[in-house]
């Protein structure tokens, strides 16, 4: 019965098992990213995840998760701002009280700079910051946040 699982989630391949496992279930474009993103080895640049690499290798596992990262970068570059502003918003409702440390942490250490594929073009990178820092704009405003200090 196990054997017979695994070899139907072998045919399915990489790619359809993570979005089907994982991806599918992260309510937001921007979660997705931050998760894709957070698979990515700093130092390589490959995506390690042990449960993916376990049943399809090393190999076809960075390869699902680099593409699908494109593709999910891509999705979030196709929303105008109102709809990235809303998908931003669900996101941070995990956060419940901590939703103005949040948004002062992305201001002072910028991660959401981590989250561009390295495969991005420049024109999309520069999209992305562009409509990120203006959505960063917004949201000082309504939550309140002062700018950070820089000699802190």
């Amino acid at each position: 019965m196990r054997s017979e699982r695994l070899k139907v989630t072998l045919e399915r391949g990489a790619m359809p098992d993570v979005w089907r496992r994982t991806l599918s279930r992260i309510e937001t474009i921007f979660g997705r990213l931050v998760y894709l993103a957070g698979l990515r080895d700093n130092n390589t640049g490959r995506y390690e995840h042990h449960g993916l690499a376990m049943i399809f290798g090393d190999d076809d596992a960075d390869y699902a998760l680099r593409d699908s990262h494109d593709i999910t970068f891509a999705e979030w570059l196709a929303f105008g701002l109102e709809h990235q502003k809303a998908d931003l918003d669900l996101y941070l409702s995990q956060f419940a009280a901590r939703r103005r440390a949040t948004v002062e942490t992305w201001l002072r250490l910028t991660p959401y700079r981590n989250l561009i594929p390295a495969r991005a073009g420049e024109p999309e990178r520069s999209l992305y910051l562009s409509d990120f820092e203006t959505l960063l704009e917004l949201l000082k405003v309504e939550y309140g946040v002062a700018e950070p200090d820089p000699g802190a």
